[in-house]
């Protein structure tokens, strides 16, 4: 399997950045690691392996993405306008550096975002704010309402990082015919305490006439073995 390092210092977040890729041809697949994960984190918890075949056969290629959680949302000693701030600042380096590495490496058209917990929130608020560059989302275990986060502050990066904030409010009918384009699929487990948050989500967006695929495991499903089995089956096809 083709695997590689990367890492650049970043104009919109100061700072280096590091990214693995794995694969060499397919749907270019954007991972995002779960709260304060480490780019190497899919890695690590083997859903490299689980992806494997699809991997090697040419059909996915993975690009694991750093986090900057510690310095945004999960930033307690920050004021919510900050936290906000930041993980802006990582919207514009998702976009404005990491796609467009992807596309030199790749010209498969093609865009997956996928994560889990926390991941799924990235995977799902960039897959929604950037309906132009993505075409499938996967957000496994998610919370999709960040207010949490801001202790009830708004402002503007708080409210168009927020799915459940943004999305009711959007009428701007080129947006809404590529959202109503996207594959996306919510998969989460009943007895999971986020459960509400997939089920709020899907309503809203079916509310817009944004077709969404709710996926309700048995258990808890809110761990590594359940989030191996849910890329098999939602991200390569395979049972």
């Amino acid at each position: 399997m083709n695997r590689e390092y990367h890492r650049w210092y970043s104009p919109s977040l100061n700072r280096d950045m590091e990214l693995l890729v794995f694969g060499h041809a397919g749907a270019r697949c954007l991972v995002f690691p779960t709260s304060k994960g480490k780019f190497y984190e899919w890695e690590d918890r083997g859903m490299m392996g689980t992806l494997g075949d699809s991997i090697e056969r040419g059909w996915l290629q993975m690009y694991c993405v750093d986090s900057v959680d510690e310095e945004s949302w999960y930033a307690g000693w920050a004021h919510p306008s900050g936290r906000a701030q930041r993980h802006a600042q990582y919207d514009r380096y998702l976009y404005d550096e990491v796609l467009p590495f992807t596309r030199t490496r790749n010209s498969n058209p093609f865009m997956i975002t996928v994560g889990a917990s926390f991941g799924a929130y990235h995977a799902m608020n960039f897959g929604l704010k950037h309906p132009d560059a993505v075409g499938r989302i996967l957000a496994m275990s998610g919370l999709y309402d960040i207010r949490r986060f801001s202790n009830g502050y708004v402002d503007d990066n708080v409210y168009f990082n927020n799915p459940m904030q943004f999305i009711p409010n959007e009428h701007d009918e080129g947006r809404l015919r590529l959202l109503r384009g996207l594959d996306i699929i919510m998969a989460t487990g009943r007895e999971d305490r986020l459960t509400q948050s997939s089920r709020d989500l899907s309503g809203l967006l079916w509310s817009k006439g944004i077709g969404n695929a709710l996926r309700e495991w048995d258990g808890w499903a809110h761990d590594w073995p359940y989030w191996q089995k849910m890329v098999t089956m939602y991200v390569s096809g395979h049972d």
